[in-house]
Formats: structure tokens, C-alpha cells, sequence
């Protein structure tokens, strides 16, 4: 896995649940349902494991990649870090953490060649305390094809 060099695109993207943020054309094609995950806790500090609902929408996510409206579409992941720690440990986070998304999504049936997880590290986390810190602990879902 290789860091993205530049920033990619602006596009929409929602919070659906507390670790994955999805483009505004995967949510809509997919009627993603989630609740108030402003408020959630993100991943913890130095952590990337999965939450059961991020696994819920993950699931979602899979259904709709596998049999529904989106088969065979292909998807980015980018994990995103914190700002605190070494730049190199922070794209190792953000890898790890699209790692775990990738790996989850391929246990319910999206081809490995389908996804494509990748790293920011920390070089887009805008956090200044504890509190903005946690938004920037993220995997991004972003629709490709």
C-alpha cells in the first residue's frame, strides 16, 4: 500500500458511522441508513479496530458493491490519522486502518481487486485538541469506477 501523493478530489462524504465516512454518490445509490455518528466515538488513539456499527454499514456497503445497485463499481479507502506522532507512523496508521475496512469488506464477499485501500496519514487531519482530534481518526470510502 502506497500513500496517495496528492489530495484527492473534493466530494461530499458523510459520517455513517463512527470510523467510516462514505462519498455523497455511494450513501445515495447504496440508501445507506445511519444515525447521529457526529457524536460517536471515532477509532481510538493509535487503534484501527472496527466498531460493530461501522461493521453494520460495512455490511451495507458490501451488499449494495456484491447484488445491488453499485455491482461491480470499485471502491478507495483512505485511512486517515491524528495529527500527533512521527508522519511516517501516521500513514502506517491510516494504511492499517483501510487495512481493516478492506480486509472486513473482502470477508463479505467484495473482490480484492475491487478495493483500494491507501493512506493520508495525518497530512489533511485538522484536529487542534481531543475533542476535533477524533474526526480525523477515519477510513474514507470513495467510489472509483
Amino acid at each position: 500500500m502506497t500513500p496517495v501523493a496528492k489530495t484527492p478530489p473534493a466530494s461530499q462524504t458523510a459520517s455513517v458511522s463512527p470510523n467510516v465516512n462514505v462519498d455523497s454518490e455511494l450513501a445515495s445509490r447504496c440508501k445507506l441508513t445511519f444515525g447521529n455518528v457526529e457524536a460517536a466515538p471515532k477509532f481510538d488513539y493509535d487503534d484501527n479496530e472496527l466498531l460493530p456499527s461501522d461493521r453494520d454499514i460495512l455490511q451495507q456497503v458490501a451488499n449494495c458493491l456484491v447484488k445491488g445497485p453499485l455491482q461491480g463499481r470499485s471502491l478507495q479507502l483512505v485511512g486517515r490519522a491524528d495529527p500527533r506522532g512521527t508522519d511516517e507512523y501516521n500513514l502506517g496508521l491510516g494504511s492499517r486502518r483501510a487495512e481493516s475496512v478492506r480486509s472486513y469488506l473482502q470477508r463479505l464477499g467484495v473482490p480484492a481487486a475491487r478495493l483500494s485501500p491507501t493512506t493520508r496519514g495525518d497530512l489533511d487531519a485538522s484536529g487542534k485538541d481531543e475533542t476535533t482530534y477524533r474526526r480525523d481518526r477515519r477510513v474514507d470510502l470513495k467510489l472509483v469506477n
